[in-house]
């Protein structure tokens, strides 16, 4: 397990197994130093998960575009691996702890959301073995620390949302996207591709298999950039992408289309996108990522 938790149980501890801290932090200022950053600061990223051998270059595109002199709150949204969750969840503790430093939840704004009745509360099991949201708090650390102890964290655990109850999360969270000291950071991979993942659509018109897989998870990226909740439900219907942050992913676009309707401009574009590796056989198999920002005009 990546995890140790403190006896005071109000604490998460990450050391992300392979690393310590010194080692990470050079690792991630290295990523870092090798992407531009855009004109205008992110109010919201969409980013990887996996191990950061495979995507921590690409995650970098996205957290390059944040900026911590005017960001207070940080919303991480995640998709649920392990637990069947038909709405979302909140965490129990009251701060993670990274290799680079300790994050605080904003038990202020858990507070607001508790009041909704629209949440769930994660055990301590499941934020341990949950890394959708564990794999950002170093990166988030690292974007942030020019001003570490002047922002907080509001994790959110994202289950199997229907569409309506996209809606719902997006009408909710709009007003907190609205604001910009806040940051929305969510948490996806884009296709798993393999035996292992039990998908393998192909289109042969594409050429090699990872071409085709390219070319439905950009499909797909073009998709998100249209900020359309619907058109994004029917690729996914349509194609059956095994996009794992699909539901934070809904969640955003329907906070964007709610705020959109009251005259808010916003854009979003993706800057990298990158393969686990690339398939050329059935017996092959991959993990997409993709890092894009959603930028207000």
């Amino acid at each position: 397990s990546f995890f140790y938790l403190t006896l005071c149980r109000s604490t998460i501890n990450f050391p992300l197994s392979l690393f310590i801290g010194p080692q990470l932090n050079a690792q991630l200022e290295g990523w870092l130093s090798q992407v531009q950053s855009t004109k205008r600061p992110a109010r919201a990223i969409i980013a990887p998960h996996a191990g950061y051998t495979y995507c921590g270059s690409c995650a970098a595109h996205a957290y390059k575009q944040v900026d911590p002199s005017i960001t207070r709150r940080i919303f991480i949204l995640g998709p649920s691996h392990h637990v069947p969750l038909s709405r979302c969840a909140l965490s129990s503790v009251d701060i993670y702890r990274t290799p680079l430093y300790d994050l605080r939840i904003d038990q202020k704004i858990y507070g607001e959301l508790w009041k909704t009745g629209m949440f769930e509360r994660m055990s301590l099991q499941t934020d341990e073995d949950e890394h959708s949201i564990e794999m950002h708090l170093p990166y988030t650390a690292k974007a942030m620390e020019s001003h570490k102890d002047e922002f907080t964290i509001i994790p959110v655990l994202v289950g199997a949302l229907s569409e309506s109850k996209e809606q719902e999360f997006g009408k909710l969270f709009s007003k907190y996207l609205a604001d910009p000291s806040n940051l929305f950071v969510v948490s996806s991979d884009f296709c798993h591709w393999g035996q292992r993942f039990r998908y393998s659509y192909y289109d042969e018109s594409q050429g090699e298999i990872y071409r085709s897989i390219e070319h439905l998870d950009k499909m797909g990226m073009s998709i998100i950039e249209q900020l359309d909740p619907v058109s994004f439900s029917n690729y996914l219907k349509k194609y059956h992408n095994t996009i794992c942050g699909r539901h934070p992913i809904g969640v955003l676009l329907n906070a964007i289309t709610e705020l959109q309707k009251n005259g808010m401009n916003m854009s979003f574009s993706f800057l990298n996108y990158a393969q686990s590796s690339q398939c050329r056989n059935w017996q092959d198999s991959s993990v997409s990522y993709a890092a894009g920002a959603l930028t207000v005009h």
